[in-house]
């Protein structure tokens, strides 16, 4: 059976500090998610990915994304713009948002709730609770709908 590039769940990491996106990569493969990971560093190359504009119109090689695991203090476009970008599309209505960002500033949870992030998970400082993050995200890939908090994600 051949499976198509829109067969499988594609995980977009928006994310600019190659230390997290190390951590995040290792952290997925140890929780056995072995999804196509596709990523980009800064918000403006997220949204290109997302349209498929330029090298990511590719859509065999850059498949369109599944779940968006997006960083907000990024250089050009910040994570708020691009969930912004993306909640203004009609047709990405159904593509999953989940901030993942080491703020934990009440102002920047309630704004990215607002622009329609469908959860918000601070960064952790240890590798284990980023593992558990990442556990817990497993479900999530394929997920379509309302909005979820950050401890309907957590396992008990």
């Amino acid at each position: 059976m051949n499976e198509t590039p829109h067969a499988r769940p594609v995980i977009l990491l928006v994310d600019d500090n190659p230390h997290d996106v190390v951590l995040i990569r290792l952290a997925f493969r140890k929780v056995g998610i072995i999804d196509t990971i596709q990523l980009v560093k800064d918000g403006g190359e997220a949204m290109r990915y997302v349209k498929g504009d330029g090298l990511y119109a590719d859509r065999i090689h850059y498949p369109p994304p599944t779940l968006l695991l997006l960083d907000l203090k990024m250089p050009g476009a910040n994570g708020f713009e691009v969930l912004k970008w993306i909640r203004s599309q009609e047709h990405l209505n159904s593509l999953v948002v989940v901030v993942m960002s080491g703020s934990k500033d009440d102002g920047d949870i309630h704004h990215a709730y607002e622009l329609g992030a469908n959860s918000y998970l601070v960064k952790p400082t240890k590798f284990e609770d980023l593992v558990k993050m990442m556990e817990s995200l497993k479900d999530y890939r394929n997920w379509r709908g309302k909005k979820r908090s950050a401890q309907e994600l957590v396992p008990a």
